[in-house]
């Protein structure tokens, strides 16, 4: 007989398409999800994955048994919902998604407070891009999400937490010399590094520094913040920094962190949950932990 834990195993390498990964996200050792997953697949008499060097791939039987195992989730989380009780706020497992543009600044101070304050919490966190995360949230698979507003989607709700400005970070020795305070007309947009396609700082980026419609951009995409200051750090180029990264990038990298001009362009990070999964009280306190975590520069 299937059990909730394979198909939720199941679900996790579905969805990072890499065994480490799925281990990882799931909170076991890669041998021990490869084997429920073998496990599965000989219970259902078909296999499920293909394994090859640069990942997984789902076989045909995989796809259909994905949609299958999806549904099944989403009625047990449901299920879970209707029939929880009531063991106070933030109490049993609380599955947070949080954007990578968020998650190393915010998750260091969030998870200490949150167990000190809420020692009954159960915590799983998943690190993704926006659209990822809001897929898995109305799928069931995550309760909350943080990040950068606003954020498209039906039966959701949405608190504000704080508003995160940009900045400009540069090499210490930059060639290049910026009046401070910075306006969109001094960025050199051939030295504009950016994050690849997903990530919505990449967006804002471009939006704030007036660039959507030019091509002239660094053709690199970073997969992450740390690997794109690491670059400009190195004298590489110029990129977009939110406020709440730079005490921990500025300790870390070499950089010139340059102000724009009032009025400053920012963001606007908030806590996103399904209307239908009545759990507004643990969202409201969460809500609260996140705004008491803020690092002292962004307000």
């Amino acid at each position: 007989m299937l059990t909730l834990r394979q198909m939720r195993y199941f679900d996790a390498l579905a969805s990072t398409r890499h065994f480490g990964k799925a281990a990882a996200q799931v909170h076991v050792s890669q041998p021990a999800l490869s084997a429920q997953i073998i496990e599965m697949e000989e219970q259902l008499g078909c296999k499920l994955v293909e394994r090859n060097r640069s990942g997984v791939l789902l076989t045909r039987k995989g796809m259909e048994a994905l949609r299958r195992v999806q549904t099944i989730l989403a009625e047990v989380e449901r299920l879970e919902d209707a029939v929880r009780e009531d063991g106070g706020i933030l109490h049993g497992l609380v599955r947070i998604g949080i954007i990578p543009t968020v998650a190393p600044y915010l998750v260091p101070r969030l998870v200490p407070h949150l167990r000190r304050d809420h020692p009954d919490i159960e915590i799983e966190l998943r690190e993704a891009v926006t659209d990822r995360l809001v897929t898995d949230l109305l799928d069931g698979r995550l309760d909350t999400v943080i990040a950068a507003l606003p954020i498209e989607a039906d039966n959701v709700e949405v608190q504000p937490l704080f508003s995160d400005r940009f900045f400009m970070a540069m090499a210490n020795n930059d060639r290049d010399v910026l009046m401070s305070p910075l306006t969109e007309n001094q960025v050199d947009v051939d030295r504009l590094l950016l994050l690849e396609e997903g990530h919505c700082l990449r967006d804002q980026a471009l939006a704030v520094c007036g660039t959507a419609g030019k091509r002239s951009l660094v053709n690199f995409g970073a997969t992450s913040m740390t690997t794109l200051l690491q670059m400009v750090s190195h004298d590489m180029g110029m990129t977009l920094i939110p406020e709440m990264a730079i005490p921990t990038e500025t300790a870390r990298n070499d950089l010139r962190i340059i102000p724009f001009a009032d009025p400053a362009p920012s963001r606007e990070i908030g806590l996103i949950w399904r209307k239908s999964s009545g759990r507004a009280d643990d969202m409201a306190a969460l809500a609260q932990a996140i705004t008491a975590c803020v690092p002292a520069n962004a307000a």
